[in-house]
């Protein structure tokens, strides 16, 4: 099946770019151009986008704006958006994952890590890097927010192990690397992180790293020491 992706961001190189290598590469092609969010969102649309790459800063609607409206549409619950950032100066990437995003890239992407990114998220992986995300979640973790009352009232109704499960998330490790951790099988790690999802009424692995920093199970300074 081919990989249908809409490219959104307001520099025409980037685009250009951007372009050549996936229309280059078997299994992808590009089905829309956007300078605006607004317009990334019809592109979508219109375009029947398997995957949105999405810059956050474009003038008019921007990329968190249209990311929201792309998560909140009922006819584009299939399209996933991959945010391209600068990672020291885009703050707003963690509101990108609240509003839907299910990952990141940074600009300087290598032509590889880029067409990997995009096959990961267009399989349903919701977190393309880890180690990534938990790096930049530190960064910005210095003034903790209040999570949403109803997060603090489902946190409660995770069983140990599933918290246990949560935090290793949240630290940077993939499923086989929880697994080896807990002494489970991947396919018992990845029951438990649907559970979670479910109480915690996040709508993927992106979201979660993000609650776990947000409610305190994981600090910034604790991240370095998973291993």
């Amino acid at each position: 099946m081919t990989i249908r992706v809409v490219l959104a961001d307001d520099q025409a190189l980037l685009r250009a770019t951007f372009r050549l290598l996936i229309d280059a590469t078997e299994g992808m092609t590009v089905v829309g151009e956007a300078a605006d969010g607004r317009e990334a969102v019809d592109r979508a649309r219109s375009g029947r986008a398997d995957v949105v790459l999405m810059d956050i800063r474009m003038p008019g609607t921007d990329g968190l704006s249209a990311t929201r409206m792309i998560s909140e549409a009922a006819d584009l619950s299939g399209v996933k958006v991959l945010i391209l950032t600068t990672f020291e100066q885009d703050e707003y990437v963690v509101e990108a994952l609240w509003a839907g995003a299910s990952g990141f890239l940074g600009k300087g992407v290598s032509p590889e890590e880029l067409l990997t990114a995009i096959r990961v998220v267009a399989a349903g992986d919701a977190l393309l890097s880890p180690v990534a995300t938990r790096s930049l979640i530190a960064r910005f973790r210095a003034q903790p927010r209040a999570l949403p009352g109803h997060h603090h009232e489902r946190l409660a109704d995770l069983t140990p192990r599933e918290r246990e499960v949560l935090v290793l998330v949240a630290a940077g490790l993939s499923n086989v690397a929880i697994a080896d951790r807990l002494y489970l099988s991947p396919l018992t790690v990845k029951s438990h992180l649907g559970r979670i999802m479910t109480k915690l009424a996040v709508r993927d692995r992106a979201q979660l790293v993000v609650l776990a920093y947000e409610c305190g199970l994981v600090r910034p300074g604790d991240a370095g020491r998973v291993g």
